[in-house]
């Protein structure tokens, strides 16, 4: 897809966009935080949070798309277009704060992604970590980087020495179902580590930080520029609704790929979509 000329170009341009957009409403979100959280409202339940940052994060980003990128489609968590995310042509896939929570706490562990989508598939990604200014970006088929950094997931090959990222849902039935999943599964694995960030756990994926991540019930922003770091980078992954994992996200390097897949089914994962 990715061999003429033509087509690299377009990746390669709209990769340099997603990196420029997402460092700059990273700056936004870094820079008002202890004002933006004084103003917040809920969304799912009460404990799904958007604050003034996720909102200005947003409406900056689609400016400046609307800027460097006028004839593209844009679907964001916060201002929704889900309608101008079925047109044909390019469309920006946007979470202003992927970690909304952990920036209202004041904890590091929150970024701002931001991926291009052809037919519903990524093809250029950037996740941008405010507090550490930390830059990941990719393309796909042009390898993923953070800061410039060739990313490379880890060689991890045995299951029972694995280290796992997840998250959870903010629906309280479901939680439930996910905490039982991890119940059965953690026995099985090194550890678990939770962030709260989907964007940041599928770039750990591609650094090689954790060696897996799984999770159920994400939105398309969630994971879009994520999941494609984690693929360029050597990760094996399954999207939402893609395969037999149900709805789960699923990156992981490759030498345990396969065992973490029968630990999953086994530990009841796709009980979750039920819920």
């Amino acid at each position: 897809m990715w061999s003429d000329v033509p087509m690299v170009h377009l990746r390669d341009t709209l990769r340099e966009v997603a990196v420029t957009v997402a460092a700059e409403a990273a700056d936004l979100v870094a820079a008002t935080r202890r004002t933006a959280v004084q103003d917040v409202s809920t969304k799912s339940s009460m404990t799904d949070p958007v604050t003034a940052g996720d909102r200005a994060a947003e409406r900056l980003i689609r400016d400046q798309l609307a800027a460097l990128r006028p004839s593209d489609a844009i679907l964001g968590e916060e201002e929704g277009g889900e309608a101008a995310a079925e047109a044909d042509g390019v469309c920006w896939v946007v979470d202003p704060i992927d970690g909304t929570v952990n920036y209202m706490y004041g904890l590091p562990w929150y970024s701002v992604s931001v991926a291009a989508q052809l037919d519903g598939v990524t093809v250029a990604g950037a996740v941008v970590e405010p507090a550490s200014g930390r830059r990941w970006s990719a393309a796909r088929g042009g390898g993923a980087t953070l800061d410039g950094v060739p990313l490379r997931v880890s060689s991890a090959d045995r299951l029972e020495l694995a280290l796992l990222a997840t998250g959870f849902s903010y629906q309280p039935s479901r939680r439930v179902k996910q905490g039982e999943v991890v119940g059965r599964l953690l026995p099985n694995v090194r550890d678990i580590r939770r962030t709260g960030s989907a964007a940041l756990d599928l770039c750990m994926v591609a650094a090689g930080w954790v060696d897996a991540y799984v999770e159920h019930s994400l939105a398309r922003w969630d994971w879009a520029a994520g999941s494609l770091i984690a693929e360029e980078a050597g990760a094996v992954v399954e999207l939402p609704g893609s395969g037999e994992l149900g709805f789960a996200m699923f990156a992981a390097a490759p030498g345990i790929a396969k065992q973490l897949r029968v630990a999953l089914l086994e530990a009841g994962i796709t009980d979750v979509d039920q819920v």
